[in-house]
């Protein structure tokens, strides 16, 4: 019998996650908050219907359905904690109570891990966010994991038309903060996709970190860019202390995620970006 899938939003994870679903033979769903989103949607490969998730009413309106796996890659859309509230938690809580997967994949962070010394972490390091909204995502994340479910950290993502460093470098926004010694954990789309697509397909429970093979100092990630896009180097500032996830500072592994079977197509930052450039 075929697997089926429902993926909770559709955004720059989501969209491609599901016609990875779709290609690779899963019955394949998707809900997005946007009426209109869904209604440019329609000739995809997959069904998509509009559906709230923070909102179980409005959830309850779509088809009974049974599902092998729901993912919740929805986004609180910049938001600060009341949308952290309602995307991840609530709508985590509906998902769980309304469809009863077999299997729900949450979309977490890797700025849960507050270490701030640049040491490196993996999934049994401590993880007690600072900031309301990675809390937030950490009680998302024991809900999911109460359930028998999988959490999957994803680092700072980045691909096609979405580099923040590199958009900021482009405008003449950017800043090496302190001595660009902070470390900057990164994961390009197309293989945080492979990873909650091998999740699902080998039906894998408990906590999984999201992110390439080589985390990279601001500086050193500046430099690169820098030298292989002809720019100079941007100035140097104090440190962002107001980061809505809070300021962090280590090294996160994929040992875990790559025992799996999981290879990134992109294992380094300057694979990820030189074509970008």
């Amino acid at each position: 019998m075929l697997k089926s899938v429902l993926i909770a939003g559709c955004g720059f994870v989501g969209l491609p996650l599901a016609r990875s679903f779709a290609a690779s033979g899963w019955q394949t769903f998707a809900v997005t908050a946007s009426e209109s989103t869904a209604a440019n949607l329609r000739r995809e490969l997959f069904r998509v219907d509009a559906a709230d998730i923070a909102d179980k009413e409005n959830l309850q309106r779509l088809p009974p359905q049974t599902f092998d796996v729901v993912v919740h890659c929805a986004s609180s859309g910049r938001g600060g904690a009341s949308a952290y509230e309602a995307v991840y938690l609530s709508g985590t809580q509906n998902l769980l109570e309304y469809l009863h997967p077999e299997l729900l994949i949450f979309t977490s962070s890797t700025s849960v891990y507050s270490q701030a010394d640049a040491s490196w972490v993996d999934e049994r390091s401590v993880a007690e966010p600072t900031k309301e909204t990675g809390k937030i995502l950490r009680k998302a994340e024991d809900l999911v994991l109460a359930s028998g479910g999988s959490v999957a950290r994803l680092a700072g993502l980045y691909g096609p038309g979405r580099c923040v460093p590199l958009q900021k470098l482009a405008k003449g926004e950017a800043v090496i903060e302190g001595e660009g010694e902070r470390v900057m954990n990164l994961v390009h789309q197309v293989d945080a996709v492979s990873a909650l697509q091998i999740l699902a397909e080998t039906d894998t429970r408990g906590v999984f970190n999201v992110v390439d093979n080589e985390p990279v100092s601001q500086r050193d990630w500046y430099v690169w860019v820098c030298e292989q896009s002809k720019k100079p180097l941007p100035p140097y500032g104090p440190r962002d202390l107001t980061r809505k996830r809070g300021w962090t500072n280590k090294r996160v592994s994929n040992q875990k995620l790559r025992s799996l079977g999981w290879k990134p197509c992109f294992p380094t930052f300057r694979e990820g970006t030189s074509g970008m450039l």
